[in-house]
C-alpha cells in the first residue's frame, strides 16, 4: 500500500508545550516514510481542513521542527470550533471527505482538549459512516488537566509550576508589606470546571504562605470565606486567595460569569479575581491588589516542567506509532507507574471513553474545610511540576522559532462555514 499523508492539527486553547506535541508527531512521521508521505497542518486547527486552508511542514527544516520542542503556544494556529454530529451538519464532513481525498490524507491527528477529543472521534466514524478510510488519533492537551483516563494532561504540568511559582513570589511580596500596606492578595487561574490548577497555586502552604484556595468543585459560601480570611490576617497578617475562574455560587452562577459565551458555547469567564478581592474589602475593609493569570500562566514555556516537554513530545511520538501500527478512534496516555520515584510510560485509551469527559478533583484531594488541598493531592502535583527545561536564549531574550507555514496548493472550490 503507497504511503498516505496526514493532517495534523491544534485546537483549543494553547499552552507552554503544545508545539512539543507537534515536533513529536512530525518528526516521528517523517521516520516513517513508507507509511506517512507528508504531514499537513491545519492552518487553525480543524478551520483549516474544512477551508483548504493546509501547511506543507515538509517545507519547514529538521532544525525549525525540532525548535517546536521549546516554543509556547500553537505553531500553525488553533480554533474555536466544534464540529456538531454528522446528523445535524453533514455538510462540513462531506467536506472533510473531499479534503482528505483531494490530498490522499489518511492519518487525522487532532491536538487539543476535550471538545478536541469530541471532534476526533467523529472524524473516526468517517470511515465507517461515509466510506473513506481515516486513521483518527486524538494528541490529548488542556492546561485544564480534565481529560479522562490519562493521569495527566500535556499543558497542566507547567501551568501549574508556572501558578505555584507567581503564587509563590507574589505572597513574599505581599508579606514585606502587609504591616502598613497591602493584606490581600488574589490570583485569578483557569479552570472551569475543574480547579487542577488553583490546587497548584495551593502548594504554597507548604512554604509557610497562609493561602485560601477557591475550586469550582465547592460551592462558594461567602460568609466562611470571609471567616476563613480574617482569621489568616489576624494570624499571619496577610493573606493569599487563589481562587478558580470556575469558582460558582450554589445555585451554579460563576463569580465570574459575563453573561457572554464563546465558540463552543461556554459561559464567557474572567474577573472573579476583582469580585472577591472587593468582596473582601467591603467586609474587612483589607487593602488588596488582583491579578488575573490569564494568558500568562499558559504560555510561560521559559518555566516549562521537564516532565510536561517530556510527555508532551512523547504522546505526539506515540500517536503516530499507534497509527502506523494500524490504530483507529484511540488517544495515547499517561500512565503513572510510580510517584516517588515518579516514572512514567505511555498507554492507549479508546475515544469512545474520552469524548464528551471530564476529569474533576478527587474529593479526597481536597481539604474538610474546602479551602486547600490533602497529602494526596501533593503527591499528585509535584511530580508533575518538578524539572526544568529552558528554552535557549539569545541577549537575554527565549529564542522562539516562528514557521514558514507554507500553504499547500488548493485543488477544490472555497467554502464558508
Amino acid at each position: 500500500m503507497s504511503a498516505k499523508n496526514a493532517f495534523y492539527a491544534q485546537s483549543g486553547g494553547v499552552t507552554a508545550v503544545i508545539n512539543a506535541s507537534a515536533c513529536g508527531v512530525i518528526e516521528t512521521a517523517r521516520q516513517h516514510p513508507d507509511q506517512i508521505a507528508n504531514v499537513y497542518a491545519g492552518r487553525n486547527g480543524i478551520i483549516g481542513a474544512l477551508t483548504e486552508d493546509l501547511i506543507d511542514t515538509s517545507k519547514e527544516s529538521a532544525a525549525a521542527i525540532a525548535a517546536l520542542r521549546h516554543t509556547p503556544s500553537g505553531g500553525f494556529g488553533s480554533c474555536r470550533y466544534k464540529l456538531k454530529s454528522l446528523e445535524a451538519n453533514q455538510r462540513e464532513y462531506e467536506r472533510l471527505i473531499e479534503v482528505f481525498k483531494a490530498h490522499d490524507i489518511g492519518y487525522f491527528f487532532y491536538n487539543g482538549g476535550g471538545d478536541s477529543a469530541d471532534t476526533c472521534y467523529k472524524v473516526s466514524q468517517l470511515s465507517e459512516k461515509m466510506g473513506y478510510p481515516v486513521q483518527a488519533v486524538h494528541v490529548p492537551k488542556t492546561v485544564d488537566n480534565d481529560l479522562p483516563i490519562t493521569d495527566n494532561c500535556p499543558g497542566f504540568g507547567s501551568v501549574a509550576k508556572y501558578i505555584a511559582t507567581s503564587t509563590l513570589e507574589a505572597s513574599f511580596d505581599v508579606r514585606s508589606m502587609c504591616a502598613t500596606s497591602t493584606k490581600i492578595f488574589v490570583i485569578e487561574v483557569m479552570g472551569r470546571h475543574a480547579g487542577w490548577i488553583a490546587a497548584a497555586g495551593a502548594l504554597v502552604a507548604d512554604q509557610g504562605i497562609p493561602v485560601i484556595t477557591l475550586f469550582p468543585e465547592v460551592e462558594f459560601n461567602q460568609e466562611k470565606f470571609l471567616a476563613a480570611v480574617k482569621a489568616k490576617v489576624e494570624q499571619y497578617g496577610y493573606c493569599t486567595v487563589c481562587v478558580s475562574e470556575g469558582c460558582h455560587w450554589p445555585d451554579g452562577r460563576f463569580l465570574a460569569e459575563q453573561g457572554t459565551r464563546d465558540a463552543f458555547g461556554h459561559a464567557q469567564l474572567g474577573g472573579a479575581a476583582p469580585v472577591v478581592a472587593n468582596m473582601i474589602k467591603d467586609a474587612l475593609g483589607y487593602k488588596f491588589h488582583w491579578a488575573v493569570a490569564d494568558y500568562l500562566q499558559r504560555a510561560a514555556r521559559h518555566l516549562a516542567a521537564k516532565a510536561d516537554v517530556e510527555q508532551a513530545y512523547a504522546l505526539g511520538k506515540a500517536a503516530v506509532e499507534y497509527a502506523v501500527a494500524g490504530h483507529n478512534s484511540i488517544m495515547p496516555t499517561v500512565v503513572r507507574k510510580s510517584t516517588s520515584p515518579y516514572v512514567w510510560e505511555i498507554g492507549m485509551a479508546p475515544l469512545s471513553q474520552v469524548a464528551n469527559v471530564e476529569k474533576f478533583m478527587p474529593k479526597d484531594f481536597i481539604s474538610a474545610d474546602g479551602f486547600g488541598i490533602t497529602d494526596q493531592c501533593r503527591d499528585y502535583l509535584y511530580p508533575l511540576i518538578q524539572g526544568e527545561d529552558y528554552p535557549p536564549y539569545e541577549k537575554g531574550m527565549p529564542k522562539y522559532v516562528t514557521l514558514e507555514n507554507v500553504a499547500v496548493p488548493r485543488k477544490l472550490a472555497p467554502f464558508s462555514l
